[in-house]
């Protein structure tokens, strides 16, 4: 418990040590969110009086305590571009990128597993050797390079089975507009997997060659149960740490996906509201996005601490 407190205690430092940079950040941009707000023809005593309604004139450290006061009390503050509650846009934004994050992390973890462990067990033969180029290129190529391609080739130019552009209805869930996500999910999905069906190989291979497999071999135990009772469980934990790994610079990665897609994730949000200069949106997103990273590293600690006390355990076991 006490390694859990100190988990917690760390991330929560963090988050905060990040939005306290990401506040300065912006204060730091040549913009004046009065001026964005009442335009460039607005005459300055107007421009005075809404810098003090909206705490600019304050000293930075007063104004980021202020700000930090209300967050803590669930209040945002307002968009200054729509004038909408942060809170509101954020809750539309990230339902659609978990939802985006929830079926790129299930292909993913399908696609290591199972070809990560067919590849282990045909190491060195033809399946193996012609598949490692292609997941070695893909690795290589960029997201949004990925998007592009699909779109050509699944949307505008050789065939147009799929929507080129996620028009998202916000009235309904994602999951319910499935055709909207196939192709963003598929770029995701083509720049990731790659590098977790290698981890989950390699990792494969060292557990069928160590001392505990060949002993459970001597055993007389079939093949199917040496892979799945003792080889797979030991590649269990270099996949989860990849996975959280994946997840975690997800929001980076997929940024220039959803733009190409106009995916209605938190990622266009949050370009969106760096290109208005939308203060409030953009310390809004980036302390929740460090929030969820330092979230989904601790959920992968303890699901590998998790597993590597089940792996002792079984180990022990005659």
């Amino acid at each position: 418990m006490s390694w859990l407190a100190r988990r917690l205690l760390s991330g929560l430092g963090t988050v905060l040590l990040i939005s306290v940079l990401v506040f300065l950040a912006i204060r730091l941009l040549p913009s004046d969110p009065a001026r964005v707000i009442l335009g460039p023809g607005a005459p300055e005593a107007s421009l005075h009086t809404l810098r003090e309604q909206l705490g600019l004139h304050l000293p930075l450290w007063q104004q980021y305590l202020q700000w930090l006061a209300a967050a803590l009390r669930g209040d945002l503050g307002l968009s200054l571009d729509s004038q909408v509650a942060v809170t509101q846009l954020l809750d539309q934004r990230f339902a659609n990128s978990l939802a985006l994050l929830s079926l790129v992390a299930l292909c993913n973890l399908l696609l290591a597993v199972g070809l990560g462990t067919l590849l282990a067990l045909y190491r060195d033969r033809w399946v193996d050797r012609l598949t490692l180029p292609v997941l070695v290129m893909f690795k290589s190529l960029p997201g949004f390079v990925l998007a592009i391609a699909l779109i050509m080739l699944f949307a505008t130019s050789l065939f147009t089975w799929l929507p080129a552009v996620s028009l998202l209805d916000p009235e309904r869930s994602a999951f319910a507009q499935g055709r909207y996500l196939v192709l963003p999910v598929a770029a995701l999905v083509l720049a990731s997997a790659p590098y977790l069906i290698r981890l989950v190989r390699a990792a494969m291979i060292e557990a069928l060659h160590s001392d505990y497999v060949a002993a459970a071999r001597l055993r007389g135990l079939q093949p199917w149960r040496l892979v799945l009772g003792h080889a797979l469980p030991n590649a269990t934990l270099p996949l989860i740490q990849g996975l959280a790994l994946t997840l975690s610079v997800f929001f980076s990665s997929t940024l220039l996906v959803e733009i190409a897609f106009t995916f209605p994730g938190v990622g266009s949000l949050l370009n969106d509201a760096i290109r208005l200069r939308d203060v409030p949106v953009i310390q809004a997103a980036v302390s929740a996005i460090a929030a969820f990273v330092v979230l989904v590293n601790l959920l992968a600690d303890l699901l590998a601490t998790l597993c590597i006390a089940t792996l002792r355990t079984q180990r022990l076991q005659p």
